[in-house]
C-alpha cells in the first residue's frame, strides 16, 4: 500500500461529502483548525485502546451511545448532563450483572455529521441539498440553510471542546459518584410499570454498596466510587475536519486523530478502495466499522486486514447493524469466519439502524421490541459460535422524547408527535434506555 499521510485520502474516491462553493474559504477553515489545540490527547486514546483490548479478549464490555446527530441549537448543559447520567446508569447495571468492567464511550463532542440516502431532498417539487448534520449545513428547508458552509466546522470544534470540558468535569467532579447513580436507578425502578422485573437486581446492587460501606470503602476514600472514565466518539464522515485535527504524538511519533478518542466508518463509506478506509488506516486511534447484512466473509477479512494489519487487540470494533429480521441469518457466518482467521476484534451490536421504519403519521421510528430482539439474537449467535458479545451501540438521549415506540410505557405511533425532537434518526429515551439495560443485564448474567 502507498505511504500514508493525513491527506492521502484526497487521492481516492469519496462518498457522502458536501460540495463547498467557496473553496478558498474551505482551505482557510482547514488551516485554522490545523492550528487549533487538539480536543483529546493521545494518552487518553491509548487508555481506551487498552480497555478495548481487554474487551476483545472477553474481559470487558463496551457501552457506546448518544445522539444520532448533535445539534447546535440544542447545545446546552442540561442535555449534556442528562445523556451523561443515563450512560452511567446503564453502565452500573451492566457492570454488576456482567461481573466485568464496562468501557463507556459517548457519541458526543463531535457527532455532528450524518450520511444521507440521497444528495438532494425534494419537497413540493423543490430540490435542495440534503441536511448532512450541523457541521455541514442546517435543517430548515431553505436554499440558505442547506448550503454547505465551511465555517460550521469551526462552530462544531468549539462546541465539541465545551462539551468535552463539561463531560470531564462531570466525570471527575462528583456527578459520577456510584451512590448517586444507584439512587437514580432506584428511582427509575420504582416508577417503572414493570418495576418487579428490575427490583431484584437493583436491590442486590444496593446491598453490595452497603456492604462496601461497612468495610470502610466509601466515596471519600475510594476514588473509583466517586469518579469515572468516559471517552468520546463519532462517525468520522467529514474528512476535511478530521484531517485538520490529526496530529503527530510527540511521545510516540505516531499519527492520532485528536477530534475524539474513537472514530468509526459507516456502512455507506467502508469501501476498501475509497477515501475513508485510506484515512482510517493511518491514524492510531481505536476505530470501528459498521457491518450491515450485505457484508460477506471475504470482504470483511480484507477490511479487517486493511485497518488492523498487525492484528492488534483493541484496534478494531465491528459494529453490526443488520436488523432484527436479518441478523440471525447473516451474523453467525461472519463470527465463524473471523474466529477461524484468528482476527482480534471487538464485536458490538448496533440494534438501531437496521430497525428504522416510517410510521403512518410520516415520522421515522423504531420499535423497542425489534431493538431488543436484535440484541437477543446478537448474544445468541455469539454463544453458539463461542465468541464474545462485546458491546452495544445505541442512539439514545437522556431526555424524555417520544421517538421510538414500545417499551414499558407503551409509546404508540400516535404518541410520537408529543415530543419528537430528532433532526435525523429516532432515539431511545431515558426510560427506554434504562429498561434496555436491565434486559441486557439478563444476557450478561448468563454469559458472566
Amino acid at each position: 500500500m502507498n505511504q500514508w499521510q493525513p491527506d492521502s485520502w484526497r487521492e481516492y474516491p469519496i462518498l457522502q461529502q458536501p460540495t463547498y462553493e467557496n473553496v478558498e474559504q474551505l482551505k482557510q477553515v482547514e488551516a485554522d483548525l490545523n492550528r487549533f489545540p487538539p480536543l483529546v490527547f493521545a494518552e487518553e486514546t491509548r487508555q481506551l485502546f487498552s480497555e478495548l483490548a481487554n474487551v476483545s479478549q472477553g474481559k470487558g464490555f463496551l457501552l457506546q451511545g448518544g445522539d444520532c446527530a448533535e445539534s447546535f441549537e440544542e447545545f446546552n448543559a442540561p442535555k449534556i448532563r442528562d445523556t451523561f447520567k443515563v450512560i452511567l446508569q446503564m453502565a452500573i447495571v451492566l457492570t454488576f450483572a456482567g461481573r466485568c468492567p464496562v468501557t463507556k464511550v459517548a457519541r458526543m463532542a463531535g457527532q455532528y455529521a450524518k450520511p444521507r440516502s440521497a444528495d438532494l431532498e425534494t419537497i413540493n417539487g423543490v430540490s435542495l441539498p440534503s441536511y448532512r448534520g450541523d457541521i455541514i449545513n442546517s435543517f430548515p428547508f431553505t436554499p440558505e440553510a442547506r448550503m454547505p458552509n465551511p465555517q460550521r466546522m469551526v462552530d462544531a470544534y468549539y462546541r465539541s471542546g465545551a462539551t468535552l470540558n463539561l463531560l470531564r468535569a462531570f466525570a471527575q467532579g462528583g456527578l459520577a459518584d456510584l451512590h448517586k447513580v444507584h439512587k437514580w436507578n432506584m428511582t427509575f425502578v420504582e416508577n417503572n410499570p414493570l418495576k418487579e422485573r428490575y427490583q431484584e437486581l437493583a436491590k442486590r446492587i444496593e446491598e453490595t454498596l452497603s456492604f462496601m460501606e461497612v468495610l470502610g470503602l466509601n466515596s471519600e476514600n475510594t476514588a473509583s466510587l466517586h469518579e469515572t472514565s468516559l471517552f468520546t466518539s463519532h462517525e468520522a464522515l467529514l474528512l476535511n475536519y478530521e484531517q485538520a485535527l490529526t496530529r503527530v504524538d510527540t511521545l510516540t511519533g505516531k499519527w492520532y486523530n485528536c477530534s475524539a478518542h474513537m472514530l468509526w466508518i459507516g456502512e455507506r463509506t467502508r469501501q476498501l478502495d475509497h477515501a475513508h478506509v485510506e484515512f482510517f488506516r493511518g491514524v492510531h486511534n481505536p476505530i470501528g466499522v459498521k457491518v450491515g447484512p450485505s457484508m460477506q466473509g471475504d470482504e470483511l477479512i480484507k477490511l479487517i486486514d486493511a485497518l488492523n494489519p498487525e492484528n492488534t487487540p483493541g484496534r478494531l470494533t465491528l459494529i453490526t447493524r443488520m436488523g432484527a429480521d436479518n441478523l440471525e441469518a447473516n451474523l453467525p457466518a461472519l463470527l465463524r469466519r473471523v474466529k477461524q482467521e484468528g482476527r482480534n476484534v471487538v464485536w458490538s451490536s448496533d440494534p438501531m439502524h437496521g430497525n428504522t421504519k416510517k410510521a403512518s403519521s410520516g415520522y421515522k421510528t423504531r420499535n423497542f421490541d425489534d431493538i431488543l430482539r436484535e440484541i437477543q439474537q446478537f448474544f445468541a449467535a455469539h454463544k453458539a459460535e463461542g465468541t464474545h458479545a462485546g458491546g452495544i451501540h445505541l442512539e439514545m438521549t437522556g431526555q424524555h422524547v417520544t421517538e421510538c415506540t414500545g417499551g414499558a410505557y407503551k409509546i404508540s405511533e400516535a404518541d410520537l408527535a408529543q415530543c419528537y425532537q430528532t433532526q435525523c434518526d429516532p432515539r431511545l429515551n431515558a426510560d427506554q434506555v434504562l429498561e434496555l439495560a436491565f434486559l441486557v443485564a439478563d444476557h450478561l448474567k448468563v454469559h458472566a
